[in-house]
């Protein structure tokens, strides 16, 4: 780190995520929203043909953060997208009910992964690309409770269709692994990647101002 910092440092999050946000302020951390805009599309990737569901996720979140980062300098941005790995299938936000109809005919009695990169551009211009896995064990819905779940609309707004603190909470059986990454932001390894950059996770909270090299 060749730069100064002033601390507290402002982040800024890359995403219009309800999920995210809630995350973070829940964990003591107010950010700044700015969504990116990008396309967030498996389709918007020019060649996936090399990349599994992890190298997908990282790729769109350092797409997401590298928007924002040029007008936000001097403060921290991150960057998220997530999607859920079945049988080495990437599945994202389901683009009608019928899509997410099918997914949950496919998710019900099965174990899947959910991934989440996160892409942290820090004060100064570095960037770092980091995934998060956890495994969902999904339970066996009715064809009504699908339905019902499907019709209320919320299964489009989320990566695989689901989360697991919504009206899908019911039918997911368990996680093995870190519970905020389903949610869409793993805290353990935010924690994680801003150490690399020097900084603390209470930086975020409340510090009084002083200089990082």
């Amino acid at each position: 780190m060749t730069d100064q910092v002033q601390l507290p440092v402002r982040l800024v999050l890359a995403s219009g995520s309800p999920a995210r946000l809630r995350v973070l302020r829940q964990s003591g951390i107010d950010p700044e929203v700015i969504v990116s805009g990008v396309d967030e599309s498996i389709e918007s990737i020019e060649s996936t043909e090399d990349l599994d569901t992890p190298g997908v996720v990282a790729v769109l979140a350092e797409r997401k953060a590298s928007v924002v980062a040029p007008s936000r300098v001097g403060s921290l941005v991150l960057g998220c997208d997530s999607m859920l790995d079945l049988d080495g299938t990437a599945l994202g936000k389901p683009v009608s009910p019928r899509e997410a109809t099918e997914i949950w005919a496919r998710l019900a009695g099965r174990e899947a992964t959910l991934y989440t990169g996160h892409c942290l551009v820090s004060p100064w211009g570095a960037s770092l690309t980091e995934v998060a896995g956890t495994s969902v064990r999904f339970g066996r819905p009715t064809s009504e409770e699908i339905a019902a779940y499907v019709s209320s609309g919320e299964p489009e707004e989320l990566a695989g269709a689901f989360s697991i603190d919504g009206l899908g909470a019911p039918f997911v059986d368990g996680i093995d692994g870190d519970a905020s990454n389903v949610l869409g932001l793993s805290l353990p390894l935010l924690r994680r990647m801003l150490t690399t950059f020097g900084i603390r996770m209470f930086d975020l909270w409340s510090s009084p101002t002083q200089s990082l090299r």
